[in-house]
């Protein structure tokens, strides 16, 4: 019909595709035929809704797969490489490997960049990431005439016709709507250019459905809903939201806890490159944070100047650009498990978090929890953690802390946490314990602390165990790091090779905080950014990418040694 043939297939009880963490990634190879031409599919097969419905709050925002709903975990996806031509299928494959072993459940496809190649989404359904796909307008207003319109129908319905069989998720749009109050001729003329955006929207819609006509389609992000054009950077009610308060407004952290979003599908703060990846573009003589060469590697206006400032405002200003560098990757940390905790803690009111952003397309300040070339920024490795399907969280509130126990598994598990007040010397009292059933459907509130549990010099530390072998811990304090007397954690540091990897034992006699190993080479921690207490040690495993650990020189970085003038790091 009309130059196109179409056939219906009844598969009955078919292996089913689920996202990571909520089944396997059944992925069936479809060999089609037709005359002489043999192609084959890689097809998932899973029943993927938007549930977008007016509620008591606004609007609701949520993808339900094969009948259940899931809390999408994970970033925003920007080109490989600034140069196409140097961008590679096995470069893609690690970046999108390290954002499963992330615990990442969800990948949009921002707007502004490129349509991926068929390795890429194919890569995404075996990892188990669901994708979220950007028409690829953004920022911008453009023309409503029936050229450029009939042009932008095309694009959908080939790339829909492409890739829309690996596609969760499509949306017409990157922040359109926000671009109608960024230039003078729209904001003097807004009706003017409200009414070409509708209609480029409503087109890329119409391409879509035809081609097709059940895919879950989303106008814009952010937006609070089809046909509503206010202003979802702030409106935390309806919809996706992109909230940026915090970074381009220089708000506080806590400032992440004003905010209830349905969906946050871009937040984020900036951090510097890893050393090794600035020193592939600066000498020697342009490691400082006002030279030249580093200034020409912050393309976002100010951005240099508000890590800084900000870092100011939350530690003990570091010694050196090496533990600048460094500590500059933990504050980004900090910034978005401050988000992605109590967010995650809202469940089933919000459903969903994608922190700006996954990648970079060159070396360079940004908001990447992966460097460009792919290593692990601190911010990655918190992420594992904090992205974790089960997870215990500590929100700080106004009169101590909520501990709450969040669980986006596939079955109910209980869960058990001990809570303890730390001293900076390292030694711990028990302050507390609680335990209960936490099913699939929303987070559930363990217990509760006042501030009067703590004494002073004190934060809080916990350790928890779930009945599927998840478990784990972490610190939390209503202050500011700047604020702790850290001591010298004495840290000590050896190591040994062991089945083609180094395997490093750290020891502290006090406690230390965000302990971080480097390597003078590429390769992958097994854990980075920890919390590290007297007769608890922790071993971290690297392994090389070249294969030979013999060589290996690492050092460890900790938030009390970051501050101290004669300290550059432990080294073994």
């Amino acid at each position: 019909r009309e130059g196109r043939l179409a056939a219906h297939l009844t598969l009955r009880l078919p292996a089913m595709w689920w996202p990571a963490g909520l089944g396997p990634q059944a992925v069936h190879a479809m060999r089609v035929t037709v005359g002489e031409r043999t192609r084959v599919f890689r097809v998932a097969l899973r029943d993927i809704r938007l549930v977008s419905e007016p509620d008591a709050v606004g609007r609701s925002f949520k993808l339900r797969v094969n009948g259940r709903e899931v809390f999408a975990r994970g970033a925003n996806w920007i080109p490989a490489d600034a140069l196409a031509g140097r961008i590679t299928e096995a470069a893609t494959r690690d970046l999108l490997q390290s954002a499963a072993d992330a615990n990442m459940n969800m990948i949009r496809v921002w707007g502004g960049g490129r349509y991926e190649p068929p390795s890429f989404y194919e890569a995404c359904d075996e990892l188990g990431l669901l994708v979220w796909q950007d028409f690829m307008f953004a920022c911008n207003l453009y023309p409503a005439t029936e050229e450029f319109l009939a042009e932008a129908a095309c694009e959908a319905e080939y790339q829909a016709a492409r890739i829309g069989h690996h596609v969760a998720l499509w949306c017409g749009d990157n922040e359109q709507i926000g671009a109608l109050t960024w230039f003078p001729e729209s904001r003097a003329n807004r009706d003017r250019y409200l009414v070409a955006y509708d209609r480029l929207n409503r087109t890329l819609e119409a391409a879509l459905k035809r081609t097709l006509p059940e895919a879950n389609w989303w106008p814009s992000s952010p937006s609070p809903g089809p046909m509503s054009f206010g202003d979802a950077w702030h409106d935390d009610t309806s919809g996706d939201m992109h909230f940026w308060s915090v970074w381009h407004e220089g708000r506080d952290f806590a400032h992440y806890r004003d905010v209830k979003p349905r969906f946050c599908s871009e937040f984020g703060f900036q951090s510097y490159a890893s050393l090794d990846v600035i020193r592939s573009f600066a000498g020697e003589e342009d490691l400082n944070i006002a030279s030249a060469v580093i200034e020409s590697h912050q393309k976002n206006v100010g951005g240099n100047a508000r890590i800084a400032e900000t870092m100011f405002r939350y530690f003990r200003f570091p010694e050196g650009f090496a533990n600048f560098v460094w500590l500059s990757q933990v504050q980004q940390g900090v910034a978005i498990k401050t988000a992605v905790d109590y967010w995650r803690s809202c469940k089933p009111h919000c459903m969903g978090a994608l922190y700006w952003q996954l990648n970079d397309t060159w070396p360079v300040a940004s908001w990447s929890s992966l460097d460009y070339g792919g290593g692990w920024k601190v911010l990655h490795h918190m992420a594992r953690r904090f992205f974790a399907p089960v997870t215990v969280t500590a929100i700080p509130e106004a009169d101590g802390f909520r501990i709450t126990a969040v669980n986006d598994g596939a079955d109910p598990v209980d869960v058990a946490v001990e809570l303890f007040a730390a001293g900076m010397d390292g030694a711990t009292r028990p302050i507390g314990s609680a335990e209960a059933k936490v099913g699939t459907e929303a987070a559930v509130t363990l217990t509760e602390l006042v501030a009067g549990d703590l004494g002073d010099g004190e934060i809080l530390a916990y350790r928890w165990r779930a009945s599927n072998g998840a478990a784990g811990g972490d610190h939390a304090l209503a202050g500011r790091y700047k604020a702790l007397d850290l001591r010298d954690p004495g840290l000590t540091l050896a190591t040994e090779v062991r089945d083609g990897a180094l395997v490093a034992r750290i020891d502290v006699r006090a406690l230390a905080l965000f302990v971080t190993l480097e390597a003078d080479r590429a390769g992958r921690f097994s854990s980075n950014a920890v919390t590290l207490f007297p007769g608890q040690p922790a071993e971290i495993v690297f392994t090389p990418a070249d294969g030979d650990p013999t060589a290996v020189r690492l050092i460890a970085r900790d938030l009390w040694s970051s501050a101290q003038p004669a300290k550059r790091g432990i080294a073994a």
